[in-house]
């Protein structure tokens, strides 16, 4: 038995003990039950999958095993605290970090396996779940009006960030783009919710779709004549 495996052996086992020590005095103090405890398998589980990566760091490819094991981890964590407490419903506010777990899965497998695009689903999950908790704790659904450009804005944060890794005209274009959507049609959908009880829905509609194409046509022709005034003219000699 090697020193590393010793050392993982050890800390498992002081661990259980721990466990089950704490238990028992739960037990004896309020009725907690050491059957309670079973979601720690799920917990094992996804240990399984991030201790390799993080014990092995000279093997990247094994930083996939991010991926399947934040989630999983993420389970294990929100079944633990339903179970012991009990408190099922628990998962009516916690649910999105099943979505978060994912996005530091994508996270950590791009530092670990040094693949820059790994941040875009990592970038638009984290976005995405960060919301989904916000939703899930004040009950303001009705913010996905406004905030559905996140979904633009993720994207186009994402490309801007791999541009400054990897410079490229195509990924800071679209990056630029998105964004710029996403600020347009974040304004405009403020002035929908502004102009909606002053209104009837139906006219707002009616529009809302040629102000959105002349906002982004006036938008992209703008910037197009910004880049073709400050492109260097050529002499002929």
């Amino acid at each position: 038995m090697n020193k590393r495996t010793s050392v993982i052996l050890s800390s498992v086992l002081i661990l259980a003990g721990l466990l089950l020590l704490a238990s028992n005095v739960a037990g004896a103090f309020f009725g907690f039950r050491v059957w309670q405890l079973w979601p720690l398998i799920v917990v094992a589980v996804g240990w399984a999958f991030v201790l390799p990566p993080l014990l092995v760091r000279d093997k990247r490819g094994l930083g996939g095993l991010f991926i399947p094991g934040l989630p999983v981890l993420a389970t294990g964590t929100i079944l633990l605290l339903a179970s012991i407490f009990p408190r099922w419903n628990v998962w009516a506010w916690l649910w999105p970090w099943e979505v978060i777990g994912v996005a530091l899965g994508f996270l950590f497998a791009a530092l670990s396996m040094k693949v820059i695009w790994l941040l875009i689903p990592a970038i638009i999950l984290g976005a995405n779940g960060v919301l989904f908790q916000f939703c899930t704790i004040t009950g303001w659904w009705e913010v996905w009006s406004l905030l559905w450009v996140i979904e633009p804005l993720s994207v186009g944060l994402a490309l801007l960030l791999i541009n400054t890794q990897r410079p490229s005209r195509g990924l800071r274009t679209a990056g630029i783009v998105l964004c710029a959507w996403a600020a347009f049609g974040f304004l405009e959908s403020v002035v929908v919710v502004l102009l909606s009880s002053l209104m009837p829905m139906g006219w707002l509609w009616r529009w809302n779709g040629p102000l959105t194409l002349i906002l982004i046509g006036a938008a992209l022709l703008i910037w197009g004549t910004k880049r073709t005034s400050s492109a260097p003219e050529l002499v002929a000699e």
